[in-house]
């Protein structure tokens, strides 16, 4: 059979299966072995008259189909980032094609049975948590942000959240503030948050610190009045002729987009005025440093915030959960995978374990992986 009428007859033979909606989105994910029993995940989606089919764990490249029309490869922006096979399709997606079609077969003869069956798929490509407190008992010399925050700050900040330090108004809120302030806040937090590879010239005032290592794109920041309590107000706002868009204004250290640390200064949600002062670097790159910074300014009696203290103390006392992420899944950002009751700041894939894999599998709770079912209706 010609490689584009198996495709057709594939998705034919699909369409009597159970689908989940995303939006509009008909979405099919297949767990099924190869002729040599390695297995694939296969997702494919259906929006209006066209499917779109991503080899999930391998490297073959997408697939855009519509049915006795095209059969296309995918642009590159597709679930698989692999361009193998994009010359010659049929090569590279003609067995696994057979080998679905086969698994559907099976499906149809007895769902349950090939249900058990999916669940021999490779924990190495599985998501699921574990606990943080598990992993650091076991692996010993994996990185922990409280040895480098060090046993004294780590301390201090977990007795600041447990003494309800941010749920008191005057520790987190200024009702005024100019420019100048703002840049005293930074110039504290370069110094106390600098790094190694840092060369922080404390001989620098804040806004000169400010010029020097922020993002750089201040929005009109430097260009008010850096004394005028009503133009920072007005800039904060939006109301001032200076006030810019599209920049990074509290980006006070550069990275990237998870990876940077801003200083953001902001209106209280619960009341109209005054404002409130927040840190964030929640990056675990990043965190000793960010921690660093809001002791530094608490130590100053200036009032200071940062982003999710409760998940900060959680992390440091490895009360949270690690994520374990598929291997063919970079780290960079997939904790965003799992949902914010699960506690999951930083990530691991489960490769990463090592020898420790057995002592720590019956404390691994893998997330549930997708059942092909017949149609019923």
């Amino acid at each position: 059979m010609k490689f584009d009428n198996a495709l057709v007859a594939f998705l034919k033979e699909l369409g009597r299966f159970e689908y989940h909606l995303s939006g509009s989105d008909f979405v099919w994910n297949l767990l099924f072995p190869d002729g040599v029993g390695r297995w694939n995940h296969v997702a494919v989606i259906k929006y209006r008259q066209t499917f779109y089919i991503n080899h999930i764990d391998g490297k073959s490249v997408g697939l855009e189909v519509v049915p006795g029309k095209c059969v296309q490869a995918m642009a590159s922006f597709g679930f698989s980032h692999s361009e193998e096979g994009r010359g010659d399709l049929p090569r590279v997606w003609g067995p696994l094609v057979a080998s679905a079609r086969a698994w559907l077969r099976m499906v149809k003869k007895d769902w349950i049975r090939a249900g058990r069956r999916v669940q021999q798929y490779p924990l190495n490509r599985r998501f699921g948590i574990v606990p943080h407190s598990i992993i650091r008992a076991c692996l010993p010399n994996l990185y922990r942000i409280d040895k480098e925050l060090g046993k004294a700050d780590s301390r201090k900040f977990v007795a600041l959240v447990e003494d309800g330090y941010f749920l008191k108004d005057a520790n987190i809120t200024v009702e005024s503030m100019t420019a100048r302030q703002y840049f005293d806040y930074c110039r504290i937090a370069y110094i106390a948050g600098q790094r190694r590879e840092d060369r922080v010239d404390e001989g620098l005032s804040g806004r000169e610190m400010y010029e020097r290592y922020a993002d750089g794109r201040h929005e009109g920041l430097l260009d008010i009045d850096e004394n005028s309590k009503q133009e920072f107000a007005d800039w904060i706002d939006g109301k001032h002729e200076k006030k810019a868009s599209g920049g990074h204004p509290w980006e006070i250290k550069r990275g990237g987009n998870t990876t940077h640390i801003d200083l953001s200064v902001f209106r209280p949600s619960f009341r109209k005025e005054g404002f409130m002062i927040e840190l964030c670097g929640a990056a675990i790159t990043r965190l000793a440093e960010t921690i660093r910074m809001f002791l530094a300014i608490s130590d100053a009696s200036l009032p200071i915030s940062i982003a999710d203290p409760e998940g900060i103390r959680m992390r440091l006392l490895a009360q949270d959960n690690i994520g374990i992420v598929p291997c063919y899944i970079t780290l960079h950002g997939a904790n965003q995978h799992f949902s914010s009751d699960k506690h999951v700041y930083d990530v691991l894939h489960y490769d990463d374990l090592g020898r420790t894999k057995r002592r720590l599998d019956p404390f691994i709770a893998w997330e549930p992986l997708p059942l092909l079912k017949p149609r019923e209706v």
